[in-house]
């Protein structure tokens, strides 16, 4: 097999049925149905749904971005073989133990193929709600410097890197720039306080105080599952983000859903529990390719300095990576995927083809 062309790279020139710009991701493409196409599928396939419900098709790649950047490899490596496979099986295991254990639905109505999620249009909350049980990464590179309050959070002195936290904490981010928030900095990804979060509900777009007691109590359920699952595993839950919207279902009824992924190695850090226990950090997710890109590159300062965005853009677009440190992390995303799922992930021969044909036979829903 041609590991190049077994990488779906480019997710955005599919000829879906779409009357509306597609919307292009790092990582994932949205094409939104007609509403003609929406409805039928609605009634089709009895989505428990509103009839009305803007529905869309949203296909994941195997691009793989890191520091606000896409990165590549040699050999016209555009990506990491079976990373989008990955990504999505895990999403779909952890979305399905939610529903099985009451917590809440997400956005996904179907999964036609390994790639591709039929979703259904959801109204965002614009936070990303962060949950952390160990003292890490950004969070401990500011303790480091002497902060000690984190979104109106206090943290006791005498902490050391990579420590097991004394309770989880939530640690919300604004989701784009939001304005005229009081104690809200007008900015994409600055900390808030859940205070904040009450007393302006409505600003975050939630629809009632109650309802940001929801999100946190399915924030911390979520994670508390997901934890005791890969403990199982011999893995620790080291910390993740989580997002959160509103649909309507078929009677109209609005409900509060899981968005996006949860529980990947792109969204969370997961840490090898026995490696650990001895003392050592061994990433089973994206935060070891971004360690190799800090390791790599003789300044490494380009990559965490964001007053350095011009020359960090050049970086990735002039610099193709050893192949096999990509195949590096292809090999981590399969690894964790299958002991998550129990189940391998095949590497598709043309992943492209294979999506058309589907969704062709299956959906009618190509041009």
């Amino acid at each position: 097999m041609n590991l190049a062309q077994s990488v779906l790279a480019v997710n955005d020139d599919l000829p879906i049925k779409t009357n509306l710009p597609v919307h292009s991701g790092k990582v994932r493409s949205v094409y939104w149905l007609t509403a003609e196409d929406s409805q039928r599928l609605i009634a089709e396939k009895n989505y428990d749904v509103e009839p009305n419900t803007p529905l869309a098709i949203m296909v994941i790649s195997d691009r793989i971005s890191a520091f606000d950047c896409v990165w590549h490899g040699e050999g016209g490596l555009q990506g990491v073989p079976g990373k989008g496979a990955a990504l999505n099986a895990i999403s779909n295991h952890w979305f399905g133990l939610f529903k099985q254990h009451g917590l809440a639905d997400s956005h996904i109505l179907d999964i036609p193929h390994p790639f591709v999620w039929i979703v259904q249009k959801a109204k965002p909350v614009m936070i990303e709600a962060i949950a952390r049980q160990y003292i890490t990464g950004s969070m401990w590179r500011s303790y480091e410097k002497g902060e000690r309050e984190f979104c109106g959070i206090t943290l006791p002195e005498g902490l050391s890197k990579d420590q097991k936290l004394p309770e989880k904490l939530i640690t919300p981010s604004t989701k784009g720039i939001l304005k005229g928030i009081p104690n809200v900095p007008e900015a994409d990804d600055a900390n808030i306080a859940n205070q904040d979060i009450i007393d302006n509900f409505d600003a975050f777009n939630f629809k009632s105080k109650e309802d940001v007691s929801l999100y946190q109590r399915l924030l911390l359920e979520g994670f508390d599952l997901i934890s005791t699952e890969l403990a199982k595993i011999d893995q620790t839950f080291v910390d993740t983000k989580f997002e959160f919207g509103y649909v309507k279902d078929a009677a109209g009824t609005d409900k509060l859903i899981y968005m996006d992924e949860v529980g990947t190695p792109d969204s969370s850090r997961i840490w090898d529990t026995a490696e650990y226990n001895n003392g050592n950090i061994v990433e089973n997710s994206k935060e070891g390719f971004r360690q190799m890109l800090l390791n790599h590159f003789p300044d490494p300062d380009i990559l965490l300095n964001k007053n350095r965005m011009p020359e960090r853009e050049a970086l990735a677009k002039n610099n193709a990576l050893p192949a096999e440190a990509l195949m590096d992390v292809s090999k981590t995303y399969r690894n964790i995927a299958e002991k998550i799922t129990g189940n391998t992930i095949q590497l598709s021969k043309n992943p492209k083809e294979e999506i058309i044909n589907i969704l062709k036979s299956d959906f009618d829903l190509i041009k």
